[in-house]
């Protein structure tokens, strides 16, 4: 008679035929691992575009060589310059130079550079004598000044008002051939005989003023006044005018606006904004587009949002007027109104007055 088999046993022997299997088989896959010994982790793809979808298999389009990929890289990332043949996409560097028929961008700028220190003190004192000694001190000579050779009208100007008419920087010339273009700001200033005579001898002459009457008024064939205020910022488009005619804009703006590229003579006198004004012509290279200019400069400080002590005042003007030597500016007139009221009276500096009329000539004009 058959002895019959315990129950499970069938089970265990068919379960430690599938634990010996699963042994044997991990050791062969630990055995051709060693034998195929340690590989390299793939190197990461350079950055680039996704790929897109696979579209129909085409033979590749000639390229070139692997070396020369390698070689681009590297240009890209030295900021070398490519060889003149193969070797790399030809990409310029930045800053090199504007793809052809467009003009060159410049980056914008957000403050001047402040010059050093006049001295270790930082002291009125020493800031007041650099500034003053700079303002007094013509940088070039002006042989021919003012209107006064071409003008009909030979009666004197109520303020010295001058442009340089030397034939070495043009101006003479642009009035005689009635192309001469003149811009004028004001802040409700009467004095237009200057504006009249040189609209006289030949000038377009653009006269910007808030409290003209009418938004523009052609007084005559070549003088125009316009109800604008010239500012050192448009103004936010969310803000309401605090006047029913207050209209102000950027010189640069009205230049964009009037299709103007080009300004023989700039003539401002914005009672002590004009250092603002001046900063943003600096800072957005309006400059590059005037030919000469005469200002009236105030004295008066901290002047209009210009922060820190009276010393710091002054190295901001110093620093503005470098800023004009710097863009091929020089200064070949200085007036100062002793009828205004006098500043560092100190003995061992200057006699200065609050007011002085200034003219530079662009000698980089074209």
């Amino acid at each position: 008679m058959a002895r019959e088999r315990p129950p499970g046993r069938g089970c265990g022997v068919l379960r430690r035929c599938v634990v010996g299997a699963a042994l044997l088989l991990g050791l062969r896959l630990c055995a051709e691992l060693r034998r195929a010994g340690p590989r390299l982790p793939a190197r990461s793809a350079p950055p680039g575009p996704a790929p897109g979808p696979p579209g129909p298999h085409l033979p590749p389009a000639p390229g070139p060589p692997r070396g020369a990929s390698r070689r681009q890289v590297t240009y890209v990332r030295s900021g070398r310059r490519a060889p003149p043949e193969g070797g790399g996409s030809g990409t310029p560097e930045p800053g090199c130079c504007a793809p052809r028929g467009r003009p060159r961008r410049k980056h914008p700028r957000w403050h001047i550079d402040l010059q050093p220190w006049a001295g270790p003190a930082q002291s009125l004192d020493e800031e007041a004598l650099r500034f003053l000694r700079y303002i007094s001190t013509t940088q070039i000579a002006c042989n021919h000044m003012s209107t006064d050779s071409l003008a009909t009208d030979s009666s004197p100007a109520k303020k010295p008002w001058s442009v340089c008419l030397d034939d070495r920087f043009g101006l003479a010339h642009q009035i005689r051939s009635k192309r001469c273009r003149l811009y004028s700001l004001g802040l409700g200033n009467d004095d237009t005989q200057f504006e009249v005579s040189m609209a006289n001898n030949g000038c377009e002459v653009h006269r910007f003023d808030p409290s003209v009457k009418s938004a523009h008024i052609l007084e005559s064939p070549r003088l125009w006044h316009h109800r604008l205020s010239i500012d050192w910022r448009d103004p936010h488009p969310a803000v309401a005018a605090p006047k029913l005619h207050s209209n102000t804009r950027k010189l640069g703006t009205i230049l964009n606006e009037f299709g103007h590229h080009k300004i023989d003579v700039l003539k401002a006198d914005l009672e002590s904004a004009e250092w603002k004004v001046l900063e943003n012509l600096i800072l957005e290279d309006v400059l590059e587009q005037i030919g000469q200019l005469t200002f009236e400069v105030h004295l008066h400080w901290p002047g209009f949002e210009v922060s820190g002590r009276d010393s710091s005042v002054v190295r901001f003007w110093y620093s503005l007027l470098k800023e004009l030597e710097l863009k091929g500016f020089r200064l070949f007139h200085s007036y100062k109104d002793l009828s205004k009221p006098q500043l560092f009276l100190k003995k061992d500096i200057f006699n200065a007055s609050s007011c002085y009329t200034l003219s530079w000539v662009n000698t980089r004009w074209k």
